[in-house]
């Protein structure tokens, strides 16, 4: 799971950390609650997995803008700031092969886009495109991963294999009109486009704004959001303050515009 509302912490009566963890984590939620009003507008999300690394980190607090991409009429359109999908931005979505489940990437394929990918570079539309958010963290050539689109592997779901099948002309991916393609910034690590095909545009829920709170935590605190994880819990009683991550706090997200045209 990519992308997970935050677990309301429940503090213990034995631990006196705790209780000052608990404040000032719902201080800076109030805080944000203020500025950005209801859910319907923004909304807070924790990530839990490193596919967005290092741009953003497991365990960072997000508040997602959820009127940015939203539809707007004749009216809206002039007094509310709705704007275009564009080609590195930062995108919150609901899994298309579950959308339960919330995920977090960047889009890299527009509708009507070519995309292939040469020994880990990513070519749009012919172009060799410059990615300085993305990290690679292993040194080795994987014949699916870094040379897309290839023969699919054997850790493809069946959507992935369709869209090989239906999308690829002259070993370029095309993608369909209301579709998007995106990607992981942990390029080596990311459970993405290539593995389970395109995200249509209806899915598109938002895009993140800040980080308001990032803890070091590791996946396994984070990953279940119906179930309070004890570990945390004490995690943060005792390391509140030495495991925030400061200098991310209130730090803005932005995309970063890719020039393939």
């Amino acid at each position: 799971m990519e992308l997970m509302p935050p677990k309301k912490i429940i503090s213990s009566p034995a631990a006196q950390p705790a209780g000052v963890a608990r404040t000032i984590a719902e201080w800076a939620f109030t805080f944000v609650l203020l500025v950005f009003g209801t859910t319907s507008i923004a909304q807070p999300f924790v990530i839990p997995t490193p596919s967005m690394e290092d741009t953003l980190m497991t365990g960072d607090h997000l508040i997602v803008d959820k009127l940015a991409y939203a539809p707007g009429g004749n009216v809206s359109n002039h007094l509310l700031p709705y704007e275009p999908i564009q080609r590195g931005d930062i995108i919150v979505f609901r899994y298309p092969l579950n959308i339960k489940e919330d995920y977090i990437k960047r889009v890299i394929g527009l509708p009507g886009d070519r995309i292939h990918i040469v020994d880990k570079q990513v070519y749009i539309n012919g172009v060799k495109v410059d990615e300085p958010y993305k990290f690679h963290k292993t040194a080795y050539i994987d014949s699916y991963r870094d040379n897309f689109p290839s023969a699919p592997g054997p850790q493809l779901r069946p959507e992935a294999i369709e869209m090989l099948e239906n999308h690829v002309a002259n070993g370029e991916l095309v993608v369909p009109p209301a579709h998007y393609f995106a990607m992981g910034d942990n390029r080596d690590h990311s459970d993405d486009s290539r593995y389970w095909g395109f995200v249509p545009r209806e899915n598109i829920t938002g895009k993140p704004l800040i980080v308001y709170w990032s803890y070091d935590a590791p996946t396994e605190h984070l990953a279940d959001r119906n179930i309070i994880n004890l570990d945390h819990m004490k995690d943060l009683a005792l390391n509140f303050f030495s495991k925030t991550r400061w200098s991310r706090t209130m730090m803005l997200v932005r995309g970063y515009p890719l020039h393939a045209d």
